[in-house]
Protein backbone atom coordinates (compact mmCIF):
# COMPACT_ATOMS: atom_id res chain seq x y z
CA UNK A 1 0.00 0.00 0.00
CA UNK A 2 2.62 2.25 0.99
CA UNK A 3 4.36 1.80 -2.67
CA UNK A 4 0.67 3.03 -4.59
CA UNK A 5 0.89 6.24 -2.35
CA UNK A 6 4.30 6.91 -3.05
CA UNK A 7 3.35 6.40 -6.90
CA UNK A 8 0.11 8.20 -6.66
CA UNK A 9 2.36 11.12 -4.53
CA UNK A 10 4.75 11.17 -7.17
CA UNK A 11 2.34 11.26 -10.33
CA UNK A 12 0.38 14.10 -8.80
CA UNK A 13 3.35 15.89 -8.04
CA UNK A 14 4.08 15.57 -12.01
CA UNK A 15 0.91 16.31 -12.86
CA UNK A 16 -0.40 13.62 -13.94
CA UNK A 17 -2.90 11.21 -12.17
CA UNK A 18 -3.16 7.70 -11.82
CA UNK A 19 -6.52 6.03 -12.31
CA UNK A 20 -6.52 1.98 -11.59
CA UNK A 21 -9.83 0.35 -12.23
CA UNK A 22 -10.13 -3.38 -11.82
CA UNK A 23 -11.68 -5.37 -14.29
CA UNK A 24 -14.21 -8.13 -14.04
CA UNK A 25 -11.07 -10.44 -15.05
CA UNK A 26 -9.44 -9.22 -11.26
CA UNK A 27 -6.42 -8.05 -12.60
CA UNK A 28 -5.62 -4.67 -11.76
CA UNK A 29 -5.02 -1.95 -14.69
CA UNK A 30 -3.20 1.59 -14.67
CA UNK A 31 -4.23 4.74 -17.02
CA UNK A 32 -2.63 8.07 -17.04
CA UNK A 33 -4.53 11.08 -18.01
CA UNK A 34 -2.62 14.60 -17.91
CA UNK A 35 -3.99 17.46 -15.44
CA UNK A 36 -4.86 19.69 -18.57
CA UNK A 37 -6.01 22.72 -16.59
CA UNK A 38 -2.51 22.81 -14.75
CA UNK A 39 -0.57 22.34 -18.11
CA UNK A 40 -2.72 24.58 -20.51
CA UNK A 41 -2.35 27.13 -17.50
CA UNK A 42 1.36 26.78 -17.01
CA UNK A 43 1.87 27.29 -20.66
CA UNK A 44 -0.13 30.48 -20.36
CA UNK A 45 1.87 31.85 -18.11
CA UNK A 46 5.26 30.38 -20.33
CA UNK A 47 3.39 32.63 -23.35
CA UNK A 48 3.56 35.61 -21.41
CA UNK A 49 6.67 35.43 -19.46
CA UNK A 50 8.58 35.32 -22.97
CA UNK A 51 6.88 38.06 -24.07
CA UNK A 52 7.63 40.37 -20.90
CA UNK A 53 11.30 40.87 -21.65
CA UNK A 54 13.16 41.16 -24.78
CA UNK A 55 15.88 38.44 -23.78
CA UNK A 56 14.43 35.62 -21.60
CA UNK A 57 16.88 32.96 -19.93
CA UNK A 58 15.44 30.01 -18.12
CA UNK A 59 18.28 28.73 -16.96
CA UNK A 60 19.41 25.86 -13.63
CA UNK A 61 20.58 28.51 -11.31
CA UNK A 62 20.60 32.39 -11.41
CA UNK A 63 23.10 34.98 -13.72
CA UNK A 64 24.82 35.68 -9.90
CA UNK A 65 24.93 31.67 -9.35
CA UNK A 66 24.55 29.21 -12.05
CA UNK A 67 24.40 25.73 -11.55
CA UNK A 68 25.49 23.90 -14.52
CA UNK A 69 28.11 24.75 -17.25
CA UNK A 70 25.50 25.38 -20.01
CA UNK A 71 23.57 28.00 -18.16
CA UNK A 72 27.23 29.68 -16.84
CA UNK A 73 28.39 29.84 -20.79
CA UNK A 74 24.61 31.92 -21.97
CA UNK A 75 25.40 34.40 -19.02
CA UNK A 76 28.51 34.90 -20.12
CA UNK A 77 28.04 34.86 -23.59
CA UNK A 78 25.35 37.60 -22.41
CA UNK A 79 28.05 39.02 -20.37
CA UNK A 80 30.35 39.58 -23.53
CA UNK A 81 28.36 41.41 -25.23
CA UNK A 82 27.25 43.43 -22.88
CA UNK A 83 23.51 42.77 -22.37
CA UNK A 84 22.94 42.45 -18.72
CA UNK A 85 19.14 43.08 -18.63
CA UNK A 86 17.45 40.18 -18.61
CA UNK A 87 14.91 38.50 -17.10
CA UNK A 88 16.41 35.16 -15.87
CA UNK A 89 14.39 31.91 -14.43
CA UNK A 90 15.61 29.79 -12.56
CA UNK A 91 14.16 26.21 -13.42
CA UNK A 92 15.69 24.04 -10.42
CA UNK A 93 12.82 25.95 -7.82
CA UNK A 94 10.17 24.94 -9.58
CA UNK A 95 9.52 21.40 -11.10
CA UNK A 96 6.43 22.39 -13.03
CA UNK A 97 8.50 25.47 -14.46
CA UNK A 98 10.97 23.25 -15.62
CA UNK A 99 9.09 20.61 -17.29
CA UNK A 100 6.67 23.13 -19.02
CA UNK A 101 9.14 25.30 -20.26
CA UNK A 102 10.50 21.94 -22.39
CA UNK A 103 7.12 21.41 -23.30
CA UNK A 104 6.38 25.17 -24.31
CA UNK A 105 9.25 25.52 -26.44
CA UNK A 106 9.93 21.52 -27.57
CA UNK A 107 13.28 21.42 -26.76
CA UNK A 108 14.61 19.23 -24.46
CA UNK A 109 17.34 20.96 -22.49
CA UNK A 110 18.00 24.00 -20.46
CA UNK A 111 18.77 26.66 -20.30
CA UNK A 112 16.57 28.06 -23.08
CA UNK A 113 17.29 31.85 -24.42
CA UNK A 114 13.98 33.89 -25.85
CA UNK A 115 14.90 36.88 -28.10
CA UNK A 116 11.02 39.05 -28.30
CA UNK A 117 8.97 36.15 -27.01
CA UNK A 118 10.44 34.05 -29.89
CA UNK A 119 12.50 30.73 -28.89
CA UNK A 120 15.96 31.02 -29.69
CA UNK A 121 17.75 27.68 -29.07
CA UNK A 122 20.19 26.63 -26.14
CA UNK A 123 23.41 27.05 -25.01
CA UNK A 124 25.31 25.57 -28.10
CA UNK A 125 23.19 27.64 -30.16
CA UNK A 126 24.02 30.88 -28.59
CA UNK A 127 27.23 29.60 -28.42
CA UNK A 128 27.48 29.49 -32.46
CA UNK A 129 25.53 32.65 -32.54
CA UNK A 130 28.37 34.35 -30.80
CA UNK A 131 30.62 32.68 -33.34
CA UNK A 132 29.21 33.51 -36.39
CA UNK A 133 28.36 37.19 -35.45
CA UNK A 134 24.75 35.84 -35.83
CA UNK A 135 24.32 37.19 -32.38
CA UNK A 136 25.31 40.99 -32.48
CA UNK A 137 23.00 41.43 -35.30
CA UNK A 138 20.40 39.89 -33.64
CA UNK A 139 20.67 41.80 -30.05
CA UNK A 140 20.77 45.00 -32.58
CA UNK A 141 17.31 44.10 -33.82
CA UNK A 142 16.20 44.08 -30.08
CA UNK A 143 18.06 47.45 -29.90
CA UNK A 144 20.79 46.15 -27.59
CA UNK A 145 24.06 47.52 -28.83
CA UNK A 146 26.60 44.51 -28.32
CA UNK A 147 29.67 45.62 -26.08
CA UNK A 148 32.01 43.37 -28.39
CA UNK A 149 31.12 46.01 -31.49
CA UNK A 150 32.23 49.00 -29.20
CA UNK A 151 35.54 47.04 -28.62
CA UNK A 152 36.16 46.71 -31.76
CA UNK A 153 35.65 49.84 -32.81
CA UNK A 154 38.24 51.04 -29.80
CA UNK A 155 40.67 49.00 -31.25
Amino acid sequence: MNGLIRTTARSLWSGSVSILSRPVDGRVRTASARLLCAAADIQKDLGEMVKKDKVVVFMKGTPGQPMCGFSNAVVQILRMHGVDDYAAYNVLEDQDLRQGVKVFSNWPTIPQVYFNGEFVGGCDILLQMHQNGDLVEELKKLGIRSALLDAEESK
